[in-house]
């Protein structure tokens, strides 16, 4: 039994990982939305969102390089492997490509700058790290672009999901931050006492019939 180079074994692996890719790259950025904003309840404390948004990234990186090797081995479309990197270096659908490789170097840096987030200082590395939220739409228009069933309905349908599903917990992120923003940086909540009564939270003792007559 011989594996083709050429056949569609390659073509469905390629597209296989390609979506899981994509699939496991929204769940990122939900995730990395949901930690901006801190989201947190009893059943779903913080530190889950993190750990799952750090798990599924590393699952990112394997399913991309699946993705970037079964489309190299491919000798049908003869795709080289600088490709995957530098934008505009193959006659193949030279455009979408392109945005397949700006996908990869973006998420390239972010993984990079994550694994030396103690030397950069964590302003610099969140300020890398918003390139998630392009990674994430260049990375859509490739598949869209590139991929040779786009035609077909579930996979555009699911396509149209992962968009909606992004741009409604984006929606969600930006108004809690600017709720967040009009209160302002350093705002807390009264205490209940001030809230209930009025009062300020810590009184100053009546004064005494006899501090009174001084």
């Amino acid at each position: 039994m011989s594996l083709s180079l050429n056949g569609p074994g390659l073509w469905y692996a390629t597209r296989a990982t390609g979506l899981v890719t994509l699939l496991l790259l929204t769940a990122s950025v939900l995730l990395g939305v949901l930690t901006a904003g801190r989201f947190a309840s009893d059943r779903w404390p913080r530190f889950l969102t993190v750990g799952l948004h750090r798990n599924v990234s590393l699952l990112i990186g394997v399913f991309l390089f699946l993705h970037i090797g079964t489309t190299v081995v491919d000798t049908y479309t003869n795709i080289p492997l600088i490709s995957a990197f530098i934008p505009f270096s193959t006659s193949y659908k030279t455009g979408w490509l392109a945005l397949g490789a700006v996908a990869c170097d973006l998420m390239i840096a972010l993984v990079v700058t994550s694994l030396v987030r103690n030397r950069l200082g964590h302003k610099t590395w969140r300020r890398i790290h918003w390139a998630a939220y392009l990674c994430w739409p260049v990375a859509v228009a490739h598949g869209l672009g590139a991929g040779t069933d786009r035609t077909t309905i579930w996979v555009f349908a699911l396509t149209v999901l992962c968009v909606a599903t992004v741009a409604a917990v984006a929606t969600w992120g930006f108004v809690s931050s600017a709720k967040a923003g009009a209160r302002g940086p350093h705002w807390r909540a009264p205490p209940p006492m001030a809230r209930d009564t009025g009062c300020h939270p810590h009184p100053r003792a009546a004064p005494t019939p006899r501090t009174a007559a001084r």
